[in-house]
């Protein structure tokens, strides 16, 4: 057998392709994952708001276009990891309903061909896996559970705390975000010991000490440093697909590095690029059975795109915010509604601290200005709460990544505003009520770019999964329908994005789709497993040292 055959290729090492690779990995079978980035650089730039924020430093340099032929720079992060490498590692499921049909006044939040307890199970290994710290029983919209989180919640800062007894008393809910981050465990407390948390370089930045439950730190480094059927191959990018001559299984894939073209085949292909990158490989690789891309029978490859409507806000307060790390807190009240809008109205979450380089990126109005007058940006900054807001984008076809030549499209028309609008005046009135500034100030500029369309965070949609091959790409164990051999496994086989962040999602779907290849592949674990010596398990780049300062 050629040395260029595996078992399985898996294109992209983020949450959905690291986890189907942790998971195979134990099987012996000869793995090859594809990433099209090198490892991000561990650098003091790494903590740098400007470098992050601003600039957007780590940010693809590639420029895409509007649906009226706009152009800007796609929020996309090309590492192992992938985008997981900037998350900030909350780590949520989806609701009970979020599986069923949900009407909104704009349209339908269609039901998934799997409800919720199928997925449960993979919910708690992903949670396992990703060290997700947490509370049971907190969060009044979280669905049924088999067990508390696997690590006990971050614990609040006094300011953050004394924010959630603000909000229980008018009412409300709030809970212990759950997070993906490692702590070591002391008395049953989680006790903080990388800097990433010190100095709340998290939600946004990439950690320069890996203490970030990413994809890279937590599946790709351990499963390659253990296991020698495991191979990554970096600054590798799949071109396209191409299928036997039938038509009806995948043979190859054509890699570019560097300008140079190699090819590998497989028995089983796992495409995990993430939503909107996925579904350019697909469209990509025409052919003569597959004239609109592959498997694109149904013209629904690239459609349906999602990525939450969601909003960077500030609040501010007559008193220093002194918190260090306050992606603590969390609100879901109004997910489903209230008494005036029986709507799904969204998800409110604190998100990382703001910097003073990010608020001398924006325009400050009169109004901040009256309310804490002639302050610098830096001192502006140190009394802000930040918020992130997230409601559901609901799923239409004219919703697409599409290609113009070598042009790339991504059309975009907003649905669902009416429940963000309301999600907004909601944190307004909450946090009025705590003692807040009259307004909040929106942040435009996060990670580079607008939030709006450049802004792909939460991208999912474009290869939904269903039992109907008309009406979409994959099967319900995320096969395309069209194809014997070819499995996706990013948040592309979302029929509906729900209001809560994806990733976990992704994760526990990836642990799922790897059950079935196990019993396709007709494997079980090995016994045992020899590691791998030194980096040779890497074929092109390696985790680099933490460079000095």
């Amino acid at each position: 057998m050629s040395q260029d055959h595996y078992d399985v290729i898996i294109i992209g090492s983020g949450p959905g392709g690291g986890s189907v690779a942790h998971s195979l990995a134990p099987t012996g079978k000869r793995i090859l994952i594809l990433e099209r980035g090198p490892y991000l650089p561990r650098e003091q730039a790494n903590w740098n708001s400007k470098a992050v924020f601003v600039d957007g430093k780590y940010q693809v340099d590639e420029t895409w276009y509007g649906k009226d032929g706009s152009s800007f720079k796609p929020g996309l992060h090309r590492y192992v990891g992938g985008n997981s490498k900037v998350y900030g590692s909350a780590l949520f499921r989806l609701r009970e309903r979020d599986f069923d049909e949900i009407r909104h006044p704009e349209g339908i939040s269609p039901a998934w061909p799997i409800g919720y307890d199928e997925m449960e199970p993979y919910y708690t290994a992903a949670e396992k896996l990703f060290h997700v710290h947490g509370k049971a029983g907190e969060d009044p919209t979280e669905p049924r559970r088999t067990g508390d989180f696997p690590y006990s919640p971050v614990t609040h800062e006094p300011l953050i705390e004394k924010l959630s007894d603000s909000w229980a008393k008018q009412g409300l809910n709030p809970f212990h975000m759950p997070l993906g981050i490692l702590l070591d465990e002391k008395d049953g407390k989680p006790t903080p010991t990388s800097i990433c948390m010190r100095c709340d370089a998290f939600d946004g930045f990439p950690c320069l000490l890996n203490g970030k439950a990413d994809a890279q730190v937590i599946c790709i480094d351990p499963t390659l440093a253990r296991f020698p059927n495991v191979s990554l191959l970096t600054e590798a990018y799949a071109k396209r697909l191409e299928t036997t001559p039938d038509g009806k299984s995948v043979r190859y894939v054509h890699v570019d590095r560097g300008g140079t073209m190699e090819r590998y085949s497989a028995d089983l292909f796992v495409v995990a690029g993430g939503a909107l990158s996925s579904a350019q490989l697909m469209l990509r690789s025409y052919g003569p059975h597959h004239d609109q891309g592959l498997a694109n029978g149904s013209d629904q490859v690239g459609r349906n795109y999602m990525r939450h409507n969601q909003s960077v806000l500030m609040a501010f307060l007559k008193e220093p915010n002194t918190t260090v790390f306050q992606k603590t807190l969390a609100c879901s009240d109004f997910y489903f509604g209230d008494e005036d809008y029986p709507y799904p109205i969204g998800l409110i979450q604190m998100c990382a601290t703001t910097h003073g380089d990010q608020v001398r990126g924006e325009e400050v109005p009169h109004w901040l200005n009256n309310w804490l007058p002639q302050m610098p940006f830096n001192a502006i900054a140190a009394h802000a709460l930040d918020f992130w807001l997230s409601s559901e984008d609901l799923p239409i076809p004219e919703n697409r990544i599409r290609y113009e030549g070598e042009k790339v499209f991504l059309d975009l028309h907003e649905t669902n505003m009416e429940a963000h609008r309301r999600l907004t005046k909601k944190l307004e009135h909450i946090m009025r009520a705590s003692g807040a500034a009259p307004f909040l100030l929106e942040r435009n500029l996060y990670l580079g770019k607008d939030i709006p369309v450049g802004g792909t965070a939460h991208q999912a949609g474009t290869m939904r999964f269903g039992k109907d091959p008309k009406t979409s790409v994959l099967d319900t164990h995320c096969k395309a329908h069209e194809l014997d051999n070819l499995y996706a496994t990013d948040a592309g086989f979302f029929p509906s994005i729900g209001a809560v962040n994806p990733t976990l999602t992704i994760i526990a779907n990836a642990l799922r789709v790897a059950d079935h290849l196990r019993e396709r592949l007709g494997a079980c674990d090995l016994p045992s497993a020899q590691p791998a010596i030194g980096n040779s398990y890497v074929l092109a780049g390696h985790a680099p040292a933490l460079e000095p300062a």
